[in-house]
């Protein structure tokens, strides 16, 4: 649990984070052969069955008190909490007040499986609880207890949307303990993010808290001074210390943890400032011509799974020779390489409504894990150009990198951290590698009625999608809602247009219609409605069914694409059949699919003989073998893309440490 007397000191600083140390071979080797056993002991401390019985016992009474006398205990214990610290006796009173404002305020009176939750948080451990079990409720508990402790709480999302919602919703609970409560949101100026950071607790979205403590360190440098930036409060408005956002990083709950910890782990995050002028047209314009020159297969080799491109012998000698008479930047061989090297990851490897939207005639990034728009990202070195240029947009001006980071290296720098999700098992060891975050999951208040109606494997995409049609009207006929997942734009476009030629209703959700995201998802629930979804739709709004709906089976989740990783799979299942409600899922896939295209081999190959010789699709235990295994394989690529990066990382650190810049 956050131990008060221990991080005292660095509470009370004008910048508390906490410092990572760097780890020699000796340190890893140590750390690797003892983590699980520590792994075990700290879920082991966390899985504490009596807390529920004491916090039951600590609101014998809270009932019968008025209003007033319940906000003057609340007084009273914010003073305890500050003065003694997170002891077990004092937590469990505060839970207990928690829960009967929270009955009083917004009408929702906490399970037990949310206490329990509570408390796994409030020791710094990632909760995993199954998806419609109310984390936004479960969070307040920790939040709270933490805030009247006198700690500063930022709990953390992965929109804006939900960053709005959850702190309204949640509002009433925290003012009547007579806390204040705060919201970062895209389009506050920096005097308005200053005083929401200000407020006890404070939601903000994963990207807005980063990129605001990159704009900090701009302003603070490599590493904060703690005495020097105390001694400048003497200097007046005119200080850096005045010029701050964030009061620093004290205690983080991360909601969808494995999203934002594992998921978006690959990419780092990194504030640009414009160079002032348009990137020399002509260079990009060459190196799209030359990559077009080059035949696929003989002059390079293309890995969709890990979007790398290589240049083969023939391919450099082809290069060499077509840009024989080509002066300037294209006499060297290593930049004229790199240049078509990025002008054919440009054409062969990002692809529109898949990776990116067109808006207004400007390229915007298609965030892959939660199918929105990232308007204010771009990609680097030259990528985003090549690609406004083969669509024919106008070319943004160059930017210049100022500071980065990396969201491993970001959150691991809170004094404390904690987080929740509805899918962690798969990625708990990265987990607890990464970030010392113990898994622990939490069993559902009602027992689960969610049915796994199975899956069937396509020779082509054509099949699939003539099956997937079949499926949904079959359903909507029964009365049912069908949420139908798709792994992007244009697969739920075309999805789209196969209903709409076969005559059924439906919505469509995805990054061109993310304005109506929560009222689209909200609906999903009623009878006979089918809504066709992106990864949008997978977490963060809650669907209610109607009465009709709850008797003929509830909701039913199509998967019409496996993802990379399963877990978003199980979050999209996870749609259906919450809070005990009926509901069932299935996948319906192809070996056309982008999941199977990108993992092809001997056994694919076999598949496919399979597939067209049998002339039906393969259902049951062979089908969700095929699919594991092509899963698998992608889980541990991109496991060790992130261990990679992390390396890199920490050796940039210690370059620019050297050179004295910002991260």
């Amino acid at each position: 649990m956050f131990d008060l007397a221990r991080e005292r000191t660095a509470l009370h600083s004008a910048y508390p984070e906490r410092h990572v140390p760097k780890e020699g071979w000796f340190d890893r080797q140590g750390t690797r052969l003892i983590s699980p056993l520590l792994r075990r002991l700290r879920v082991r401390q966390c899985v504490q069955t009596t807390i529920v019985a004491q916090v039951a016992e600590q609101g014998q009474g809270l009932d019968c008190v008025s209003d007033s006398q319940l906000r003057q205990q609340a007084a009273q214990l914010r003073d305890k909490l500050r003065r003694d610290g997170l002891s077990e006796d004092l937590v469990c009173r505060a839970f207990a007040l928690v829960r009967e404002v929270a009955h009083r305020t917004i009408g929702q009176r906490h399970y037990d499986v949310q206490i329990l939750g509570g408390w796994v948080l409030l020791n710094g451990c990632i909760a995993e609880m199954t998806t419609g079990e109310g984390k936004t409720l479960t969070a307040t508990l920790a939040a709270a207890t933490a805030a009247m402790a006198g700690v500063p709480v930022h709990i953390i999302t992965v929109n804006d949307y939900l960053t709005g919602r959850d702190a309204q919703e949640m509002k009433p609970i925290y003012e009547m303990l007579g806390l204040s409560v705060g919201a970062i949101t895209h389009e506050l100026n920096p005097v308005a993010r200053r005083g929401a950071y200000a407020c006890d607790i404070t939601y903000c979205c994963n990207k807005e808290l980063a990129f605001d403590y990159l704009r900090d360190r701009l302003v603070v440098g490599r590493q904060p001074n703690r005495i020097q930036l105390q001694l400048e409060r003497l200097y007046g408005d005119a200080t850096r210390l005045r010029q701050l956002v964030l009061r620093g990083l004290c205690f983080g709950i991360v909601d969808e943890a494995d999203s934002v910890l594992v998921d978006e782990a690959r990419v780092p995050l990194i504030i640009s400032g414009a160079g002032g002028q348009v990137p020399e047209k002509k260079i990009y314009e060459t190196a799209l011509e030359l990559a077009r020159g080059l035949e696929r297969g003989q002059d390079f080799s293309l890995d969709g799974r890990e979007r790398s491109i290589r240049l083969t012998p023939m391919g450099q000698a082809t290069l060499t020779k077509r840009a024989a008479d080509l002066r300037g930047i294209w006499s060297g061989p290593r930049r004229r390489e790199e240049l078509v090297r990025q002008a054919l990851t440009a054409l062969y490897l990002f692809h529109r409504d898949v990776h990116y939207l067109l808006r207004d005639e400007k390229v915007q990034i298609i965030d892959e894990y939660t199918g929105r728009i990232m308007g204010d990202r771009s990609w680097e070195q030259g990528l985003h150009q090549m690609i406004e240029l083969k669509e024919g947009c106008p070319l943004t001006p160059m930017q210049t990198s100022l500071a980065r980071i990396t969201y491993q290296r970001f959150f691991r720098r809170y004094l404390w951290l904690s987080g929740m999700t509805g899918t962690a098992q798969e990625v708990a060891g990265e987990l607890w590698n990464v970030y010392r975050l113990a898994t622990v999951t939490i069993p559902t208040n009602r027992p689960l009625q969610r049915r796994w109606m199975g899956e069937r494997f396509f020779a082509t995409a054509e099949e699939k999608w003539d099956a997937v049609v079949d499926r949904i009207g079959a359903l909507r006929g029964q009365g049912r809602p069908v949420l139908v997942g798709t792994r992007s734009v244009a697969a739920s476009e075309v999805l789209s247009a196969q209903l709409t030629k076969a005559n059924i209703e439906h919505v469509v959700l995805n990054a061109r219609q993310d304005q109506e995201e929560a009222s689209v998802v909200a609906a999903a629930g009623e009878q006979g409605r089918v809504t066709v979804a992106t990864n949008m739709a997978g977490r963060g709004t809650d669907i209610k069914l109607m009465r009709q709906v709850a008797d003929a089976g509830g909701l039913h989740v199509l998967a019409t694409e496996r993802h990379e990783a399963a877990r978003i799979d199980r979050q999209l299942y996870g749609r259906a059949g919450r809070q005990g409600d009926p509901g069932s899922y299935e996948a319906v896939t192809s070996l056309e699919d982008e999941l199977m295209a990108t993992s092809r081999g001997r056994l694919s190959r076999w598949a496919a003989q399979l597939l067209l010789t049998s002339g039906r699709p393969l259902q049951g235990r062979l089908a969700r073998f095929l699919v594991r295994r092509a899963q698998l394989s992608a889980e541990r690529m991109q496991a060790r893309v992130r261990r990679e990066l992390l390396q890199s990382e920490d050796q940039l650190e210690s370059t620019l440490a050297f050179s004295g810049r910002v991260e």
